[in-house]
């Protein structure tokens, strides 16, 4: 298993640093060889900069890819969006000689070229495909027997035809993952639909983006969940902060918001102080009474 740089963007750090805990965490217990990826700048955002200029785009995301070259370590990330964004431009770069050129005449200015020597990982890919949810399983030490709302994100699963994770209408890889935990993985209405974040509609438009945020959220209540697990802080603080927004238009939820780094620490044996769920908006008290007695009995 080749080591890893991981890659934590700008949301983590900033806004949830208790999934940068829980990773760390996590990787460790799993015996994954990792280092940090000094010196990272945001990946950068996809539905943004690629929209509106490729090459700078494809500049700022290839200096990153050079970082972890530099190193010879595949690039681990914890979000959807500097998934997409790293991996595509990883893939452009090694297939289009002509922009590879370009880029690396932008990168001879600061003594650095594009290779195409590492690969760009995602945390639920890398687990699912490298360890996998029956050796996870094994490693389970409290099994969390609950009832969760998976969300894949929707740069996790498209484009399908570079992504290459399962079906992007009906995938199971992450809900396997979480089944792998002890939990249940319910089936809800619009699984696979957005959270209401991407592509600037959060800054450009957030009432849009919370009527979007609301659909889902009706559906996975409706569906009797104690949490909504998710793979990508932007996703998760679209679920966590926008119920804090929609809680002041009358309309409240409760329902507690996990990246599954967090959730699989809790699994593996960590506290919920240690994987930094107190640092979560929304955390019920009832969700916290249920972890508290699923690791007194483990």
């Amino acid at each position: 298993m080749k080591e890893l740089s991981l890659f934590l963007g700008c949301l983590i750090p900033n806004r949830y640093p208790g999934i940068e805990k829980a990773t760390k965490l996590v990787l460790d217990k799993l015996e994954v060889k990792w280092s940090e990826l000094k010196e990272a700048s945001c990946c950068p955002a996809p539905g943004v900069f690629r929209s509106f200029d490729k090459i700078t785009w494809l500049a700022l995301a290839s200096r990153n890819l050079v970082l972890a070259e530099e190193k010879n370590t595949d690039l681990l990330t914890l979000c959807n969006g500097c998934f997409s964004s790293l991996l595509d431009a990883n893939n452009i770069l090694k297939n289009d000689a002509g922009l590879r050129n370009e880029v690396n005449a932008h990168l001879k200015k600061i003594n650095k070229e594009f290779m195409g020597t590492i690969d760009v990982r995602h945390i639920i890919e890398f687990l699912y495909r490298d360890i996998g949810p029956e050796k996870l399983g094994n490693s389970i030490e409290k099994p969390l027997p609950l009832k969760v709302a998976v969300h894949y994100g929707c740069h996790l699963l498209k484009p399908t035809k570079d992504r290459k994770l399962g079906g992007a209408e009906c995938p199971v890889f992450f809900d396997e993952l979480v089944e792998a935990a002890g939990a249940t993985s319910v089936p809800y209405e619009g699984k696979t639909s957005c959270c209401g974040a991407g592509g600037g509609v959060r800054s450009a438009m957030l009432e849009t983006s919370l009527k979007m945020t609301e659909y889902k959220l009706e559906r996975m209540k409706k569906a009797g969940v104690d949490c909504i697990v998710n793979a990508c802080p932007f996703c998760h603080l679209q679920y966590d902060g926008g119920q804090v927004e929609l809680a002041k238009t009358g309309k409240k939820y409760d329902l507690p918001v996990v990246h599954y780094s967090q959730f699989l620490g809790l699994a593996l044996g960590y506290t919920p102080e240690e994987v930094g769920l107190h640092l979560n908006a929304i955390v019920s008290a009832e969700f916290e009474e249920k972890i508290a007695l699923i690791q007194k009995k483990g």
